[in-house]
């Protein structure tokens, strides 16, 4: 499981020009589910992003987690995290999950985020959607479940 994380002040998804997740402060967390993934790497990506520590605390230091800072979760469905481009122009996505798959272990990683007590919010699966953000920092961590020691 790969996911990008992203320290935003505000965070919000459309779909068909209508808004269906936002957020005042958090984490804008793109989260893509490659072919091989299962119910450990969902343990490892949430925990991560629950846990992480890239919110200043008074004395401007990175040491707080978004669960610490009482911050949301806005977390988008994007399948392209596994896009290939080391040959030709056009990406491959031969590892991305299929659907019924990504979906479930999406779905998945949302439930635990929100199980350690983080409102999450997030787009439409497989939807066209539209996403805007006002990033914090900027701040932006990649997650790999697959490079975890």
């Amino acid at each position: 499981m790969r996911a990008v994380a992203q320290r935003v002040l505000s965070a919000s998804v459309e779909v068909d020009r209508a808004v269906v997740g936002a957020i005042e402060g958090g984490l804008l967390v793109y989260v893509g589910v490659g072919r091989d993934d299962g119910p450990d790497d969902v343990v490892w990506c949430a925990d991560k992003v629950v846990g992480m520590r890239i919110f200043s605390d008074d004395a401007g230091k990175m040491s707080r987690s978004v669960a610490d800072v009482g911050g949301a979760v806005l977390a988008v469905s994007q399948f392209t995290l596994y896009g290939d481009m080391r040959r030709g122009r056009r990406p491959s996505f031969d590892e991305a999950a299929p659907p019924e798959l990504a979906r479930e272990l999406y779905e998945s990683f949302c439930a635990r985020v929100r199980a350690a007590g983080v409102r999450v919010e997030t787009g439409r699966f497989a939807a066209d959607m539209r996403v805007i953000s006002a990033g914090d920092g900027p701040v932006t961590i990649l997650l790999d479940s697959k490079k975890a020691a």
